[in-house]
């Protein structure tokens, strides 16, 4: 697969050790003026960020983990979803091109390689006068980590091929991916960008078996995402439902 990408020099502040890149690039924002798609990256991550406060495990020297500044001026609110879509697209692509083979991404942005989790993404945006101003993207990689004892449901790019990676070419192929497909969000059309994205979800259009916050099991068919980035499954009596975040749990 090769990516129509053009490749331009990264802004990259490296950092040996920091609790976590996307908060380390907030209080950063805040503080100064940042150039547009400053990145970054740190060797040691030692409070990394998942959804909703879950954490992020990192291996040093094993795990990637950096923070993407991009702005957004002009993104309607009601668009906001396309960064998300972008992201989870770029990742994937740059996987895929680096041959990482089965990707798929699991709702709403966890990057899936063999029906394992190897990538994990947050998104954090920033709003003014009804229009998103700029993102903050963290991104997540398990490259050349082996163990996983204690997460069975997830993998590394080494573990699905074998083969040990150069760390700064998995970083610059995957950055170079998500800022291509970042650059076209304002002028994307929401509804091809998110069918783009609703195809490459992990089990759409399978039956599968959910659990819900009462820790109710159910089964149901992943038939897409709303607008504003619900999940939408359709139940047994063929009625769909959306489902925010932590509102139910794909039991795979």
């Amino acid at each position: 697969l090769e990516i129509n990408t053009i490749l331009i020099p990264l802004k990259i502040i490296k950092n040996s050790a920091i609790g976590s890149t996307n908060d380390y690039l907030k209080k950063l924002s805040k503080s100064s003026t940042l150039e547009d798609e400053t990145v970054v990256q740190t060797l040691h991550q030692t409070h990394g960020k998942g959804q909703m406060g879950a954490s992020w495990q990192f291996e040093i020297g094993k795990s990637l983990a950096f923070s993407i500044f991009k702005k957004a001026e002009g993104l309607p609110i009601s668009h906001q979803y396309l960064v998300n879509f972008a992201v989870s697209l770029g990742v994937k692509n740059g996987l895929v091109a680096i041959g990482i083979p089965k990707i798929a991404i699991k709702w709403p942005n966890d990057i899936l390689a063999d029906g394992k989790k190897v990538c994990g993404i947050l998104v954090e945006n920033q709003f003014k006068h009804n229009e998103t101003i700029h993102s903050i993207i963290g991104i997540g990689i398990n490259v050349n980590n082996t163990g996983f004892s204690k997460y069975p449901q997830a993998s590394s790019l080494r573990l699905n091929t074998g083969i040990l990676y150069a760390m700064d070419e998995v970083f610059d192929t995957v950055t170079q991916a998500i800022l291509s497909e970042l650059r076209n969000i304002h002028e994307a059309n929401f509804e091809e960008y998110k069918k783009q994205y609703e195809a490459c979800l992990f089990r759409k259009g399978e039956i599968s078996t959910f659990e819900n916050l009462e820790r109710i099991k159910f089964n149901g068919i992943i038939e897409g995402v709303s607008n504003n980035g619900l999940l939408l499954v359709k139940l047994k009596d063929d009625s769909v439902k959306e489902f925010r975040l932590k509102e139910l749990k794909l039991l795979y």
